[in-house]
C-alpha cells in the first residue's frame, strides 16, 4: 500500500526525549513539520514544540498505521530507543524487546506504506573495545552490552530492508550526545539521568551530592574512561543533512558523528568546577560492566558524504550550554537547585 505522501513531513519517532527533540527543532528550521511519534515513558511533552504530537509505542503497528495514514510522511527518523548500557546488562529482554522488536514493526509499517527512508539514531557503543586510537565505520563490531548489540541488530536489518524493499536508510553512530539548545528552549532531562555532563551539574547545583566515577584504573592518563562529546545540536544537524543525502544516495549508509577528542570522566568534571564555580564531590566506585576505556571518533566521512561538521566543538561550550539549560528549567524541584 503507497501513499501519497506529504514531502516536508518527517516522523520522528522518539521526539519528545532529549536528541529526538533537537532534531526536531533542527527539522522545522530547514522547513519540514516533524510529527512525533512518543510512548512518553521517557520523553517529555513540554519538549514536543515545533510539530503535533501523536502517544505511541513503536511495537503498536496498528497506531503506527494510523499515525502514518493521517500525516503521509516522506520520511522517518527513529530515536525511539532504550539507552543505558549498563542497564541493558541487568535486563537484556528489556532493550532486546524495546529497541530490537520495535524498530522491526517500524520498518514493517513503512514497507506496507511505501515510505522509503530513515535515519536512523545509532551509537558508537556498536563497536565494543576499539582495537585503533580513533574509530572509523569499518572498524569491527563487537558490542559489548546488549544496547550496543540492540543497536547493530536494526543496522542489519536497515541493510536487509534496502536490498529487499529498497528502504534507504542512514544510520548515524553517535559518540556521547552532550549539552543543550544554545537558545534555551530544551535541553537533557533524563530520569534518572545517566548521562556524565548532566549529572556532573546536578551535584554542581545540589540534586546530588557526590559523582561516582566508575573505575580509575583503565589505561588511561588518569585512569577514567574517555569519551567523545558532540554536542546535540550539531548531532540534530547532521540528522537534517542525512535527509538530503537520501536524496541522491540509495542503500544503507553508516555514519560516526563526534569531535575526534577524547576527554576524560575527571577532565569532564574539572571543566564543570570551573564552568560553575562550584564544588564538585567525587567517589570512586567499582568499574561498570559493559564500559570501555576509550572512545573516539574519526568522523572523516560524514564529513565528506554529509558536508556536515561540529560547530560545538569547545567542551566548555558543551558544559555550558546544558548549565545554563539546567538553570532555566522551570521545574525547579525536578533538579533541586541552590
Amino acid at each position: 500500500m503507497g501513499l501519497k505522501v506529504t514531502k516536508n513531513t518527517v516522523l520522528v519517532t522518539g521526539g519528545a526525549g532529549y536528541i529526538g527533540s533537537h532534531a526536531c527543532k533542527a527539522l522545522s528550521a530547514a522547513g519540514f513539520l516533524p510529527v512525533t511519534y512518543d510512548s512518553l515513558v521517557t520523553g517529555h511533552e513540554e519538549a514536543v514544540q515545533w510539530g503535533p504530537l501523536e502517544i505511541g509505542d513503536t511495537k503498536d503497528k496498528n497506531r503506527l498505521t494510523d499515525v502514518i495514514g493521517k500525516y503521509a510522511p516522506s520520511a522517518v527518523m527513529h530515536f525511539a530507543a532504550f539507552i543505558a548500557g549498563g542497564e541493558s546488562v541487568a535486563d537484556p529482554g528489556k532493550y532486546y524487546d524495546n529497541n530490537i522488536v520495535g524498530s522491526l514493526c517500524l520498518l514493517e509499517a513503512m514497507r506496507d506504506h511505501g515510505l522509503e527512508k530513515m535515519v536512523f539514531s545509532s551509537t558508537a557503543a556498536v563497536y565494543g573495545e576499539p582495537s585503533t586510537p580513533t574509530i572509523a565505520e569499518n572498524h569491527p563490531k563487537h558490542p559489548i552490552n546488549p544496547y550496543g548489540f540492540s543497536k547493530y541488530a536494526v543496522e542489519v536489518m536497515l541493510n536487509d530492508f534496502a536490498v529487499a524493499h529498497n528502504i534507504r536508510s542512514v544510520a548515524l553512530r553517535y559518540f556521547n550526545a552532550a549539552g543543550a539548545d544554545p537558545d534555551g528552549e530544551i535541553g537533557e532531562g533524563h530520569d534518572p539521568e545517566t548521562h556524565l555532563i548532566p549529572i556532573v551539574l546536578e551535584a554542581a547545583g545540589g540534586r546530588r551530592n557526590k559523582v561516582l566515577i566508575f573505575g580509575d584504573d583503565y589505561a588511561t592518563p588518569d585512569g577514567t574512561c574517555i569519551r567523545d562529546y558532540i554536542h546535540v545540536a550539531d548531532l540534530a544537524d547532521a540528522h537534517v543533512k542525512a535527509l538530503s543525502y537520501m536524496d541522491k544516495q540509495p542503500g544503507a549508509s553508516a555514519f560516526n558523528l563526534g569531535n575526534g577528542e577524547g576527554f576524560s570522566v575527571r577532565e569532564i568534571i574539572d571543566m564543570a568546577r570551573r564552568v560553575t564555580s562550584r564544588a564538585i564531590r567525587t567517589e570512586i566506585a567499582p568499574a561498570r560492566e559493559g564500559d570501555s576505556a576509550i572512545l573516539v571518533a574519526d568522523f572523516s566521512l560524514a564529513a565528506a558524504k554529509l558536508g556536515w561538521k561540529p560547530r560545538y566543538t569547545s567542551v566548555e561550550d558543551q558544559v555550558s550550554h546544558a548549565w545554563d539549560w539546567l538553570k532555566k528549567d522551570q521545574d525547579r524541584d525536578r533538579f533541586g537547585f541552590r
